[in-house]
């Protein structure tokens, strides 16, 4: 009887997991088809520009878009995480949740907002000394440095609001509004180069005055979504906010920080005569990467207010494992799908920039072991033991910055390359760690070993078939990326068929 109701509680368990990840599935799905196809368009500025401009000048637009994030992360000082956590409060507290939602909406985008507005006036008063630091293009374009804290400014004006339609589980409606970024930013910056824009003195920035009318027409029509709530900062409500936010904020810009610095580093470390033009290589190579940059990004999305939802202790930690499983898996396929077909992904970029081709396998392989770090994040969140994104982000940095110190001299964009991978094997390693000592999760090791081996026995194999000639090498390829996939699917008894069917039943329902 025992033993029966032992099997019936575990059967029920396991159904309920499988539940969840199918829900998450489907939700990851939906951010996915449309953030895929936003995205795309997105990164159809690369091709071009990296055939109008010089090695130097995409140099600068690589430079300033590193610097972007980082200024997001550090004016959101991880409010996005905490409006998450504090709505799902909110709903536990009971009452009137309405409201509470509606308070936590005011205090969060009230903060983000009066940040972006401190932002742009210091930087307006400070130009001249930040452009003298940033370098002698900026020097020379002092105005580049106001249009990117114009940027700044209204893209932090629109973080909470586009948090606020993830929480309600608004995907279509959140993809429609970037998707009509995306779009007139690109049209925008090739329509300038049409004109002839870029051959005059303000050369690349064009592309920022682009990049600003598209933030400011996609504020205004996300303004509509937030139920006519004006931001509010409730500083009661703030403090507690800011006990939970402040080590996500720490962590976040530590993050940022060893994401992008990279880029810094070669600008300023390059052995090169000409560092702007091999930061302009590495940010083209970094480019291709994009699949696996979208993969990550929609996952994000779907798996982040999913996480951080109500769920029981150890349905968490089940799910948790699960998904990191699955997400292994698919970022190895993805992997194989982008090396061992380069050849075909280099035309992303213009000719100038593929010599560095040689650094896609090793920033691949960073980017996956970025999304397993978002992996290993969500115990902490969940727990509000936020401290540990400071500490492990802050390793992560220090680890950055001494390694380029150590490689990128002697290497340049190569040496950068192989920082970005030390620095997020030190970061997995050391967030694997603070997990099995304070929140234990089982994630399965073994089959997560498998598939990383599994994607570099093909990856060599594919190496060693380069000196057969290029037409075994190419059916060679497709045998071993084929064979990838086919393992995967029967090594976890995926029912393909079941699964395309549920997430494009979910995804229509949605459109209808």
């Amino acid at each position: 009887m025992c033993d029966y109701a032992h099997a019936h509680v575990t059967g029920v368990r396991k159904n309920g997991d499988k539940r969840m990840l199918e829900k998450l599935a489907k939700q990851t799905a939906i951010y996915g088809i449309s953030t895929i196809v936003v995205r795309f368009l997105n990164y159809l500025l690369t091709p071009y520009y990296t055939r109008i401009f010089e090695q130097g000048e995409y140099g600068i637009v690589t430079d300033i878009y590193a610097l972007i994030p980082f200024a997001l992360v550090l004016l959101s000082m991880g409010m996005e995480s905490s409006f998450f956590r504090f709505t799902t409060r909110a709903e536990e507290a009971g009452g009137d949740v309405r409201e509470g939602k509606r308070r936590v909406f005011a205090s969060t985008w009230g903060m983000t907002s009066l940040n972006a507005i401190i932002f742009f006036i210091l930087v307006t008063l400070f130009n001249a000394p930040l452009s003298r630091v940033m370098g002698e293009v900026y020097v020379i374009h002092p105005e580049y440095i106001m249009f990117v804290a114009a940027i700044v400014m209204v893209d932090v004006w629109s973080i909470i609001p586009f948090s606020k339609l993830r929480e309600q589980g608004r995907a279509l409606h959140f993809v429609f509004l970037k998707a009509v970024s995306v779009l007139l930013n690109v049209t925008l910056a090739i329509g300038f180069g049409v004109a002839g824009l870029y051959s005059t003195h303000f050369g690349v920035g064009w592309v920022l005055v682009a990049n600003l009318i598209a933030s400011i027409v996609t504020l205004l029509l996300l303004l509509p979504t937030t139920e006519r709530i004006r931001p509010r900062i409730d500083w009661s409500l703030m403090r507690q906010i800011f006990l939970y936010s402040l080590p996500l904020f720490l962590g976040g810009l530590a993050g940022t920080a060893t994401e992008f610095i990279d880029r810094q580093m070669i600008k300023f470390l390059a052995p090169s005569a000409n560092s702007m033009a091999e930061l302009g290589i590495y940010g083209a190579i970094v480019k291709i990467a994009v699949v696996m940059t979208l993969f990550t990004q929609m996952y994000r999305l779907a798996a982040e207010p999913f996480f951080l939802a109500g769920f029981k202790k150890e349905e968490f930690k089940e799910a948790n494992a699960a998904s990191m499983k699955y997400f292994v898996m698919a970022s190895m396929v993805i992997f194989l799908g982008i090396v061992l077909f380069r050849d075909l992904f280099t035309l992303i970029v213009g000719r100038n920039f593929r010599e560095g081709i040689d650094i896609l396998p090793v920033i691949l392989a960073s980017n996956v072991l970025a999304g397993i770090w978002f992996n290993l994040s969500f115990w902490y969140k969940r727990e509000e033991k936020t401290k540990y994104a400071a500490y492990i982000t802050v390793l992560g940095l220090l680890v950055t910055i001494i390694f380029s110190f150590i490689l990128v001299p002697k290497m340049g964009y190569r040496g950068a390359a192989w920082v970005r991978l030390i620095a997020e094997t030190t970061m997995v390693a050391f967030s694997y760690y603070l997990c099995q000592k304070h929140f234990p999760i089982p994630y399965d090791i073994k089959r997560i070993g498998e598939y990383f081996a599994v994607a570099a026995a093909a990856y060599l194999a594919s190496e060693y078939l380069l000196t057969w000639g290029n037409g075994i090498h190419l059916v060679g390829n497709i045998i071993l990326f084929l064979s990838a996939i086919y393992y995967a699917i029967w090594r976890e008894k995926i029912d393909i068929r079941a699964l395309v069917k549920g997430i494009l039943g979910k995804f229509l329902a949605r459109v209808r």
